[in-house]
């Protein structure tokens, strides 16, 4: 009896902290946001200087990020001219986050979140040095690449939960998804800047160089983060792995807008990312364009994800993220596949103009949805299990991507070119089939929304899920 008394009461505790967490302002709009959520302007944000100075040096980071991410994939591409390099290349980088991202959100809960994310900063830092130094000497083979990208996986996979644990301590909760959207618009801003950089400088004086600035581009973002307040584990006492492990899994099983966003998720990361993977390929052999082309076509993707950012914040605050999400997710697949099927750089620039444009409204509006529905308490075990889900689909959709497109382009007698347009055409075909049918049978429990609550409908409609016509105040 004793045992059962104590699950009980651990049980009573979790449901009071998940009512505690999710309660909202009785005034606020029809669809279960903050009452501020929408129409807060982001220079409201930036007034919390702790916020502004690691925004700043994120930025930074970001452009360094971005430019070596830049010169790792063009190498390989340059070296390998093979989907499948780049493919087993996004296993190394991201395949880690998929083995140790449960661990690492346990630890992210049991352990002060600055000093983990500092440890973290640090060591990607040195593997950036470390890489700069392999090309120069001449020693980044595709071995050396993936190695190194193995072990910055590794990092990554302890520094992104919490990483993804640092805003919700520097704003407060209403301003939280003004917080996320500003935070995805500062990567998006590096990924014009980074991207376009990195052309210019790669095509000059080559790839060392990138990986230098982005070793030097970790000084500001540790800064930044050393100058915020100390964050104590979430949880205390005696820890439970697989417990805490078990409550994390059932909230996502059981919550379902959670078990929603995971699918979303999913979608989004396994047909949209094998795109950005092989676009070394259609630049080289599609387009038979250089390394300034390829810069090009990151900072379109980038441009696009900093205007939908822009945008993102005006839409109206009746306007759902159950809504938001499976319009975005069309929209994305339906330019990445018009994407694929082009042949001239300008208009195929114009297409993932309007794809990152849409990507930034799905990742945001599904980031930001798992931030207010998760309890404080278990915020960086789920946050684990979702950067699972995103970081492990990645390389999946863009090996099977690479092994579709090749076996593809075998039975109709083609080349690489062929085989990078028609890999990554299926996949983002699938992407959007998959957001059409999400829109039409939509999920209010995403926005939080409960049977009985206004706007809680689960009536199906093309139509009804683009204009959420029912969420429009009379």
């Amino acid at each position: 009896m004793r045992g059962g008394t104590a699950a009980r009461a651990r049980a009573t505790r979790y449901a009071r902290a998940v009512v505690q967490h999710l309660q909202v302002d009785p005034s606020a709009s029809q669809v279960g946001l903050p009452t501020d959520a929408p129409g807060l302007p982001w220079r409201g944000v930036m007034r919390h200087v702790g916020f502004r100075r690691v925004w700043l040096g994120a930025m930074g980071s970001s452009i360094g990020t971005w430019m070596e991410g830049v010169g790792v994939q063009w190498l390989m591409a340059e070296q390998t001219a093979s989907t499948l390099m780049l493919g087993a290349l996004a296993v190394a980088q991201l395949g880690p986050m998929l083995v140790l991202g449960l661990p690492a959100g346990l630890l992210v809960d049991w352990v002060d979140r600055r000093k983990m994310l500092l440890v973290t900063q640090v060591a990607m830092m040195a593997i950036a040095a470390l890489l700069a130094v392999a090309h120069a000497i001449g020693w980044a083979t595709p071995p050396v690449l993936i190695g190194l990208g193995l072990v910055n996986g590794i990092a990554m996979a302890f520094n992104t939960p919490a990483w993804q644990t640092l805003s919700p301590r520097l704003v407060p909760r209403e301003e939280l998804p003004q917080a996320i959207a500003l935070m995805g618009m500062q990567f998006n801003l590096a990924r014009v800047a980074g991207p376009a950089l990195a052309g210019v400088l790669m095509a000059r004086w080559g790839a060392t160089l990138l990986f230098t600035l982005n070793a030097l581009s970790f000084v500001g973002v540790m800064w930044a983060v050393r100058s915020t307040a100390p964050a104590p584990p979430a949880t205390t006492g005696a820890h439970a792995p697989w417990r805490e492990v078990g409550e994390a899994l059932r909230f996502v099983r059981d919550h379902v807008g959670a078990r929603q966003v995971m699918l979303g998720l999913l979608l989004l990361s396994m047909l949209a990312a094998p795109l950005q993977r092989m676009l070394p390929l259609f630049v080289s052999e599609v387009y038979h364009a250089e390394e300034a082309t390829y810069g090009v076509m990151l900072s379109a993707i980038g441009a696009g994800a900093v205007l939908g950012g822009l945008t993102l914040g005006r839409l109206p605050s009746w306007y759902p993220r159950h809504h938001i999400i499976p319009l975005a997710l069309l929209m994305s697949g339906a330019s990445m596949t018009l994407y694929c099927a082009l042949t001239e750089p300008a208009w195929a620039a114009a297409c993932l103009l309007v794809s990152g444009f849409f990507w930034i409204w799905a990742f945001s509006s599904l980031m930001t949805s798992v931030q207010l529905l998760t309890p404080d308490v278990m915020r960086g075990r789920v946050l684990a299990l979702f950067n699972m889900a995103m970081f492990g689909a990645m390389p999946v959709g863009s090996v099977l991507s690479a092994l579709l497109g090749d076996w593809l382009a075998l039975q109709l007698g083609g080349g690489p070119g062929l085989a990078v347009q028609l890999g990554v055409g299926v996949f983002t075909l699938i992407l959007l089939l998959a957001g059409a049918a999400l829109l039409i049978w939509r999920t209010p429990e995403i926005d939080d929304l409960k049977p009985g609550d206004r706007g809680h409908t689960r009536r199906p409609g093309f139509w009804a899920g683009i204009t959420a016509a029912g969420h429009r105040p009379a």
